[in-house]
């Protein structure tokens, strides 16, 4: 390198490794006296001895906060730092090797330095985005104000250890819900447009639209091709899904890729990609891997594939599944019908069979012998009750005559009243002179009294 970061002597340093002393707690500068300025006139003045005592009339120059920054990580000690091993660079003839270790959860990254030969201890482990543990001295470049890693241990994340942290990852999600089943959205029956997110020319979108298409060749895909493995493939498949999710006329979003490694399928149980695909609005379908892949985001997504061609046949129905299927209910429905009209033909068919319709007539002859009886019958009721009522009318005539003063009358008797009507029974009530009313069987006169 043409240019060493600034590093304080192990004298110096009495405080290293507490990493509790910053860049306001001492107010020396690169010098051995206190820090100072040159005014316009050549004139020099002290500086501030601390960040919080410069002002907008005594600020610190650049050198002197770089100064201060170098001392403060300076004073740090060596750590253990775990993240993915990106752009590593070996030069002809160098004993060092340029890197960056990325953590891919949020997109951070540092540069890093070590020798060769601590790479070439990592053997086949050596590969784009492997996720490390390396042991380093953080370092701060002050002539161009950068951070950096001097690595002098490099070890790969075992796989146990991964698994590990994928089943923690998973036991914490499971805590807050992202698994439950009631959160998860049905697939809809024939999507409008498929969402499909997968690696560039890989044969996991082959498997997924070559099925669907063949299910149903109507399907229309959205398909954003995006890198799938690696440290790019956590931030590339998010914002993949997430672009689809915000499209309206997408209606299922389908996460697909072939089989590989632990290491391969780890971004798909990465926290940043799972609580991006718990977000959207739109059902996802995981279709990563094979039968025994079992990444994080098959129990995230709302629908788990088993593979890539499995998806392509849960997302779309099969056109020949659903014309059999109109056919099978066409053919009960003809049915159903062709049963109702040959039962209600049967009931048609006896009723006709019954003898008041086979003929009419014969029913009305019999009614119409039992209403002539019936009438017959009350005609010598009636003309019994008749006579028998007039008889005893006579009767009662006869008795009525015999009764009725009229006999008497017709027999020379005769009913005399008086002026005021009263029937007179006694001579003694009459006097001379006295006008009487006579009645006579036929007739009556009026007549004067001379003599009582």
């Amino acid at each position: 390198m043409s240019q060493q970061p600034h590093r304080p002597s192990p004298a110096a340093r009495p405080g290293a490794g507490d990493g509790r002393q910053g860049a306001g707690d001492g107010g020396r500068g690169a010098g051995d006296g206190p820090a100072v300025a040159r005014e316009a006139d050549g004139a020099r003045r002290p500086l501030p001895a601390t960040a919080a005592a410069t002002t907008a009339e005594q600020p610190w120059p650049v050198r002197l906060l770089s100064t201060k920054i170098a001392d403060y990580v300076g004073r740090m000690s060596s750590l253990w730092v775990e993240g993915q091993l990106v752009q590593v660079t070996r030069r002809p003839g160098q004993a060092t090797a340029f890197c960056t270790l990325r953590d891919a959860d949020v997109d951070m990254s540092l540069q890093l330095t070590t020798s060769v030969k601590v790479l070439d201890a990592l053997g086949p482990a050596l590969v784009e985005g492997a996720r490390v543990v390396v042991h380093a001295t953080p370092e701060f470049w002050g002539r161009r104000g950068s951070l950096q890693l001097r690595a002098d241990a490099v070890r790969p994340v075992g796989t146990g250890e991964l698994l590990a942290r994928v089943e923690a990852l998973r036991r914490v999600l499971a805590a807050e819900g992202l698994f439950a089943d009631a959160r998860k959205r049905p697939l809809p029956f024939l999507p409008r447009v498929v969402g499909l997110v997968c690696g560039r020319a890989s044969a996991a979108e082959r498997d997924v639209v070559v099925t669907a298409r063949t299910r149903w060749p109507g399907v229309r895909f959205e398909v954003r091709e995006v890198v799938v493995q690696g440290v790019d493939a956590v931030g590339a498949v998010s914002r993949a899904v997430g672009e689809l999710d915000a499209m309206e006329e997408v209606d299922v979003v389908v996460v697909a890729r072939g089989g590989g490694s632990l290491e391969d399928l780890l971004p798909f149980s990465n926290e940043a990609l799972l609580r991006a695909v718990a977000a959207c609005r739109t059902p996802v379908v995981s279709a990563i891997g094979h039968e025994v892949d079992s990444p994080l985001l098959d129990l995230v997504a709302d629908v788990r594939a088993s593979t890539p061609t499995d998806a392509g046949r849960r997302v779309v129905p099969a056109v020949a599944d659903e014309l059999a299927g109109v056919a099978a209910a066409r053919e009960r429905l003809r049915r159903a019908v062709t049963s109702r009209v040959a039962a209600e033909a049967a009931v048609l068919a006896a009723l006709r069979a019954r003898p008041a319709l086979a003929d009419p007539a014969r029913g009305l002859a019999g009614r119409r012998e039992a209403v002539d009886a019936v009438r017959a019958r009350g005609r010598r009721a009636l003309g019994s009750r008749l006579a028998h009522e007039a008889a005893e009318v006579r009767g009662l005539r006869r008795a009525v005559r015999t009764l009725s003063p009229a006999a008497t009358l017709e027999r020379g008797y005769a009913v005399v009243q008086d002026a005021d009507g009263h029937v007179v029974r006694d001579a003694a009530a009459l006097a001379a002179g006295d006008r009487v009313r006579v009645r006579l069987a036929a007739g009556e006169v009026v007549a004067a009294v001379e003599e009582s």
